[in-house]
Formats: C-alpha cells, structure tokens, sequence
C-alpha cells in the first residue's frame, strides 16, 4: 500500500462511514445539538446527558471536514453544533464552559474542566478557519482569556485540570473515574497545546505564541520521563507524580502534536529541540506495538501490568504519528508501522454493517459492544482527524521542513 492507497482508503473511510453516522444518527432532532449516547450496539439512548468534549469534538470535526472537502453537508452540521455549543455550554454569567447538560440543554455538571475549555477553543477556532467567521473567532479568543486569567499557575507554571463553576478550587479535579486526581495532568496540557496551535493559525499574537513555546517547554522538562521517553500522566502542584503509567497512545500523539506546534510556531530553535524529542518519545511509543500491527493501551511500571486493549483513538494517534515521521524523517519503517495498523484497525474496529468503529476490540479482535458507539468520550475526533490529516498531508513522500 503506497501513502496515496492509504489517503484515498482514509477519505473513503471518512466520507462513507464515519461522518455519515453522525449526520443521520446522532442529529438530535427534538431538542438541538446532537444526541448523548449510542451504545456500543448501535442502539440510541434517550435522555442521555451531553457532554462538552463530545460537542466541541463533533464542532471540530465537521468545520474540518468542510474545510477540506467543502460540502455543504459538513458546513450545515459544523455549524449546528456552533450554534447549539455557543447557546448551551457557553457559561454567560461566569464565562467558560459547562462540563454538562441534561437531555434538554440545561446545564448539569457546571464545572470548568481545563480540558473542556481547550476543545471548545479547538472547535471554535477551526470553525473560524474554515468559515472566516469571526463572531466563532471571538469565542475562542474569550475561552483562551479564561483559561489564562483563571487555570493558568503563574508561581509553578502549567495548567489546573479544574475548578468550580465561578473558578475556585475544587476538591475532585479528575477528567474521568479512572484518572488520578492530580492537578496536573499531561493529557490535559496536549490538549491545551493542541487547540492553541490551531488558534495561531487564525489570530497570530505575540502572547499566543509565547503561550506555546511555553507548553512545549512544559511537555519537555516536565512531562517528559528522562529515564524511559515516556510522558508521565498525573503531577501535583509542584510537579511530583508517580511516573507510573506508561500510555503509549499518548506518546504517539503528543509526538505530532508537538511537532505540530513546533513547525507553526516556526522558531528554529524550538523545532530543534522538539524534533530531537519526538524522535525518543516515539521509539518509546513503539514498545505498544504488537506483531498484528495494533498499539495496546497502557502499561503500569510497578506491577508489570499491561492493559491489551485495542482502542479506537489509539489506533488512529498511531497512524498520524507515524505518518508524520515519515513525511518529515524519511523513516520508511513508519510507514509500514501506520498502513499496517490501518489495516488492523479496518478490519477489526471499524463496523462496517452500523457504521462508525467500535470503541476497539480485545486481544483476539473481539470487537468490545460494552462501551459507547457514540457518547461521552466517542466522538468523530481522533478518527476523523486521522483521516483528514493523512488526506492534506497528500502522497509527495517526505516534506521539506
């Protein structure tokens, strides 16, 4: 398979499958927006709260989509979950966003979760870079003011995972029930990182880009383990964490999306430095990969413990990756690494009866029906985004820096 197979297999993927599950599934179409849930059976489940991350993910999707492609299909749902996104998270007495709404679009959980706030901004800013739109633009300028003025920690640098409703301390800051409760946490700065680089595009300001450098400095004396090229997941205040917890689809992914950052903030020596990193962190990433040419999930230092799941997102950071050192690298062995884990996952995550994937499958490519379809956490994110960063990446081989 040549990289313009693999492109063309990726648009098809993204154009007759994933994004058409959204568009005639998950429309809501009684109170707005897009539905909570579908379960891992295809089956939709009513009155289900409504996420932040999900919305924002759907936002993001469909302003990209249309943004590479132009279909006025994409631009009517990009724009749907704008205004749905804008009329309901937006929080307009405390500014941010809700962590949740009820069925109806009433807010449910009233938390900012930094995590939140940064896909609202990825979301809004591509729908700005897409449509020129610059009411959206303003949005995601207020959410990165918020972010900054309120999550930001100005005695020992980094980003808080959580506050209240109106910005003060909160006792649980955990993104989920199997995360650490750490202040801290590197999945929150990747995805801190990756909507600001994509608020650059569109509103190039000293202080933006100094922002960056910052998270990219961060990412490489902090988060980054010495001993192993691992990204450590969960800090406290100072810095101080277990180091324990080895996610290789993180590693992957905080690989381009670093280079990513470095490239647009096109200051020679911050790529330098970066481009050195990338290249440890993913030879560390490559210890998930499998002889079938998945990625497993995570390992666990102190007891050995390896989690063999094969995940949906984890796939699809393992493709981009290794994509990209290629195209900037010229390591062919990449390239095998991502059509061969494209490979898997089609056969194996992707439903080609109901559409969209499974959330992933086990060991022995049991498909896993436990976990959503669509909801909380699935959102046409990581598997769009795969398919449309392999599509503008185009088939000319290794790009010129």
């Amino acid at each position: 398979m040549t990289l313009e197979t693999l492109k063309n297999e990726l648009q098809a993927e993204l154009t007759q499958n994933i994004l058409p599950f959204w568009l005639n599934k998950m429309v809501d179409h009684r109170y707005g927006g897009f539905l909570g849930r579908i379960d891992g059976h295809g089956n939709p489940v009513p009155d289900t709260e409504k996420g932040a991350v999900l919305n924002a993910r759907i936002l993001w999707a469909f302003a990209a989509a249309y943004r590479v492609l132009g279909k006025p299909e994409y631009l009517e749902a990009a724009t749907r979950a704008k205004n749905y996104f804008v009329a309901h998270f937006i929080d307009p007495q405390e500014g941010g966003i809700f962590w949740s709404l009820d069925a109806q679009g009433c807010p449910l959980d009233t938390k900012k979760q930094t995590y939140a706030l940064g896909f609202a901004i990825y979301g809004l800013s591509e729908y700005a870079r897409a449509t020129g739109d610059e009411v959206a633009l303003q949005q995601a300028k207020d959410l990165y003011a918020d972010i900054e003025r309120h999550a930001f920690d100005n005695k020992n640098n980094g980003y808080v995972e959580a506050l209240t409703r109106n910005w003060q301390s909160i006792a649980d800051m955990r993104l989920s029930d199997k995360d650490e409760n750490g202040s801290r946490t590197m999945n929150t700065h990747l995805h801190i990182l990756e909507p600001y680089t994509n608020l650059y595009r569109v509103w190039r300001t000293p202080q933006l880009a100094e922002r960056i450098a910052n998270l990219i400095d961060i990412f490489l004396t902090r988060l980054l383990n010495p001993q192993t090229n691992h990204l450590d997941l969960f800090f406290d205040d100072r810095w101080q964490g277990r180091r324990n917890i080895q996610s290789f689809g993180h590693d992957i992914e905080a690989v381009w999306l670093l280079h990513e950052a470095a490239l647009e903030l096109n200051d020679p020596k911050v790529l330098q430095r970066v481009e050195h990193a990338i290249k440890a962190i993913a030879k560390a990433a490559d210890e998930g990969l499998q002889a079938d040419g998945s990625m497993v999930y995570e390992r666990w230092t102190d007891t050995g413990k390896v989690d063999t799941q094969r995940q949906w997102w984890v796939m699809c950071e393992c493709v981009i990756g290794h994509i990209d050192l290629y195209q900037y690298f010229g390591d062919i062995a990449a390239l095998d690494i991502a059509r061969r884990c494209w490979h898997y996952t089609r056969q194996h995550i992707v439903d080609h009866e109901q559409g969209e994937w499974f959330w992933g499958c086990d060991e022995n490519a049991r498909p896993n029906l436990t976990d959503d379809k669509a909801g909380f956490w699935k959102c046409p994110y990581h598997n769009a985004r795969m398919c449309l960063e392999v599509m503008e990446r185009g088939s000319t081989g290794v790009r010129s820096k």
